[in-house]
């Protein structure tokens, strides 16, 4: 905390943001023993929920934090797959291969990033989109992929079913805390300032020095790395690799429903919105094309009565903020007591 004046300091922790963590620590650790105990059905839908929130925060920095909002991340997703897919098949470990495809994905978006980042707004939405289409056209040509008919993740049957699962369980789980904990960083630093001012007013963030180029390229890059790794995730649980799955606009649109319903630009939004569609989805996913209707819309309504999401509600409802990536005024009861 900091006093900035007689009753007026600036702070950005608070106790409950404190204890948010601690227990989120906690919370971790019994999830990285959970295995022991978990039946292979609850391995895998747990597997799902690190997946997806991979996928919302990261969509949720991009579009939520930087203001990039974009329709075609589903690219990355697909890349980290596919890259996955050629780098196991040249004799790479599958499990260091999916890491491995998320860093060469991350490498590609750099060039990327030089010509999508002129795009703005709209342009630049449905600008991705067209970039994801035109990489699953490219992939369809690889003979290794046979086209749609796709292939397989055969290395993985070096290991047995057992420890395959759990492994896969294992490295979702810590990449998830690991990019959590990345961008939970990132957005407290002076280049996280740097994004929200960007998202906020460009021409204004360009005249108090920030780097918007350079900033937004940072953004964009980490937002494919961690969708790459999702992909590969993604990948190591179904075995299955089919372009038109993997590069379907369908996974952007999940990642929309997720951060929209928890809240855009709010850290704990993206949780909150993951761990409800995953309800849902456990709930009502076998219901075939009524689910998908049900998805959009609820996601019709928030955007109408709660446009910041249920975390949004919950904030300005209770001043609460758990894991707080900005700064907040307080004052002290002396103080308001003179006003």
């Amino acid at each position: 905390m900091t006093v900035i004046a007689p009753g007026i300091s600036v702070e950005r922790w608070t106790a409950s943001s404190r204890l948010t963590l601690a227990v989120m620590t906690v919370v971790a650790i019994l999830l990285a023993a959970s295995p022991a105990f978990m039946g292979a059905g609850v391995i895998d839908r747990m597997t799902a929920l690190f997946i997806y929130v991979i996928l919302a925060a990261m969509w949720n920095a991009l579009a939520g934090f930087g203001g990039l909002v974009s329709v075609g991340q589903q690219v990355f997703f697909g890349l980290g797959a596919y890259f996955t897919i050629r780098l196991a098949d040249a004799g790479l470990d599958p499990f260091v291969s999916l890491f491995v495809a998320a860093i060469v994905t991350g490498i590609l978006s750099v060039p990327l990033s030089w010509f999508m980042l002129r795009l703005k707004g709209g342009e630049f939405a449905i600008g991705m989109w067209v970039i994801a289409e035109l990489a699953h056209l490219l992939v369809n040509l690889d003979r290794l992929i046979q086209g749609e008919t796709g292939t397989s993740l055969i290395a993985l049957n070096a290991y047995d079913s057992g420890t395959r699962r759990v492994t896969i369980y294992w490295l979702a789980l810590a990449a998830m805390i690991a990019l959590l904990g990345a961008l939970f960083a990132l957005m407290r630093s002076r280049a996280g300032a740097a994004m929200q001012a960007i998202r906020d007013n460009e021409d204004a963030a360009t005249s108090v020095g920030v780097r918007v180029a350079a900033t937004k390229r940072l953004l964009f890059v980490l937002a494919a790395f961690g969708i790459a790794v999702a992909g590969g995730l993604w990948l190591a649980t179904a075995t299955t690799f089919q372009p038109k799955t993997y590069f379907s606009v369908q996974w952007t649109a999940y990642m929309i429903f997720m951060v929209l319903v928890g809240g855009i630009g709010k850290f704990e939004g993206a949780i909150l919105g993951t761990v409800l569609f995953f309800v849902i989805e456990t709930v009502f996913g076998g219901t075939g094309v009524w689910y998908l209707v049900g998805l959009g819309a609820a996601a019709l309504l928030f955007s109408l009565y709660l446009p910041q999401g249920l975390w949004g509600a919950i904030e300005r409802r209770f001043d609460l903020q758990l894991l707080p990536v900005g700064y907040r005024l307080t004052f002290s009861d002396l103080f308001k007591d003179k006003q």
